[in-house]
């Protein structure tokens, strides 16, 4: 069949030049590489180890919002990133899954079979607590976790990450005898009902700035249930000696940030609008910031909602991201019409093989894509554009398939048979009546 020879002679050219577009980032001499998690303090943190290191001359890459803990720590140990922000806490219940190590020393033992290592304490703790309104404990009397046993009307909206960690919710319940079924929230959306009073108690961070901003009580934790969070850069072992430039650098960061300065900048951030590049910056320069402010004529305003808005929308990187995402879909979308219209074509005289490859497509779509990118990036061992082709064009098989193998069903037995009696083969018939009538229905599949 020529037909099908010349697309799996395209497929060929297309998986050998795939390669070369998503590997074409080689710099000539190595950055430091820095990550963060998904949430605004580890941004904030990422920004302010980058501009330490860039202080000092080093080039750096900074990688931000890579996911949650299992992909940020797989792309720094498959050396994707050389350092990020952590929390103690998260590295022995979460990485090292061992709660009784609790000092750096005990940390650093158990993280050396992974080539990583803790250091360069940075001055507060960030531990999870529960929270409620204060007006609402005041009038309850709540003022310690043990207090909430006495409650069992309460209404608890707790983030999905905290009632599934180790340390959560199931060990905390246990703990202090506490009955309630806590709904699970996304953490920005638990602030906004708790403030409209659809819940009682959430799960905070001990930094987060909306606490005093919604007049929220932390709870004390009165039977020490949780673990202390204390911040830390978890980085590569080789990093002091393969960047000393950039470790010496990092080093002035030991204990520089205390609890009061990270709560003021994740204020400025989630309150006041300001950009994480900014917040760092006149973190690390605050005689900048003191300069810019007695200035004549330069009052500081919060900015307008609309201001905020286009500023969030309308950032730097805007145009890098739009071209990083239409390359992701050029590519995705033309990798799985490359596979899927030729096992189309392959598959449809075959029912039960259409229908196992139909259900193995399907159930591709079913795999939850933060799910399918964590055993990505472990299985190859990278982080960024080659995972997520990989993920996207497992995703865009199915439509193109399944309408491949509809729109060639469409061609009428008719049809087939007249242009075998006019002496076509196969493959003629295929190229000249079958596909022209399927296009259409195979294009929809392409545009879904």
């Amino acid at each position: 069949m020529k037909l099908a020879h010349r697309l799996l002679v395209a497929l060929a050219a297309w998986c050998l030049w795939m390669p070369s577009v998503l590997l074409a980032q080689s710099p000539q001499s190595e950055p430091l590489r820095v990550g963060s998690k998904r949430f605004t303090e580890s941004y904030i943190l990422a920004e302010i180890v980058a501009q330490t290191a860039q202080q000092a001359g080093v080039r750096t890459q900074l990688r931000q919002g890579l996911g949650n803990t299992a992909i940020v720590h797989g792309a720094l140990r498959s050396g994707q990133i050389d350092v990020y922000a952590e929390y103690t806490g998260t590295i022995a219940q979460e990485i090292i899954k061992d709660a009784s190590q609790t000092t750096l020393a005990d940390l650093n033992r158990a993280l050396a079979s992974q080539g990583l290592a803790a250091g360069v304490p940075l001055g507060f703790n960030n531990g999870y607590a529960l929270a409620m309104r204060r007006d609402l404990a005041q009038r309850l009397g709540i003022m310690r976790l043990s207090d909430l046993a006495q409650h069992p009307e309460l209404r608890y909206g707790l983030s999905n990450e905290f009632m599934g960690r180790a340390d959560g919710w199931a060990g905390l319940a246990q703990r202090y005898g506490l009955k309630a079924r806590p709904q699970g929230l996304d953490h920005g959306l638990a602030y906004e009902a708790i403030g409209q009073q659809h819940i009682d108690v959430m799960d905070i961070y001990t930094t987060d700035a909306k606490i005093d901003h919604l007049g929220l009580l932390v709870l004390q934790d009165d039977k020490d249930y949780f673990p202390h969070y204390d911040a830390v850069l978890l980085y590569r072992s080789d990093l002091p000696q393969s960047q000393p430039a950039a470790w010496a650098a990092l080093q002035s960061l030991q204990g520089r940030i205390d609890a009061s300065a990270m709560i003021r900048m994740n204020a400025q951030a989630e309150l006041q609008g300001m950009g994480f590049a900014q917040i760092a910056q006149e973190f690390l320069q605050p005689n900048a910031k003191a300069d810019a402010a007695a200035r004549p004529g330069q009052a500081a305003k919060s900015p307008s909602f609309g201001a905020l808005l286009w500023q969030r929308l309308v950032a730097d990187d805007l145009g890098r991201l739009v071209g990083q995402h239409l390359l992701l879909v050029l590519l995705s979308v033309g990798a799985a019409a490359l596979i899927a219209i030729p096992a189309g074509i392959l598959l449809f005289p075959h029912a039960r093989l259409r229908a196992l490859a139909l259900g193995v497509a399907g159930v591709m779509q079913t795999i939850p894509s933060l799910a399918l990118l964590a055993v990505l990036i472990a299985a190859m061992g990278v982080i960024g554009r080659a995972p997520a082709l990989v993920a996207l064009t497992a995703y865009s098989i199915l439509p193109i398939l399944s309408n491949t193998c509809a729109g060639l069903a469409e061609v009428s037995p008719g049809l087939r048979n007249a242009g075998l009696a006019l002496g076509m083969t196969k493959p003629q018939l295929m190229r000249w009546v079958e596909l022209p009538i399927a296009m259409p229905t195979i294009t929809a599949g392409l545009r879904t």
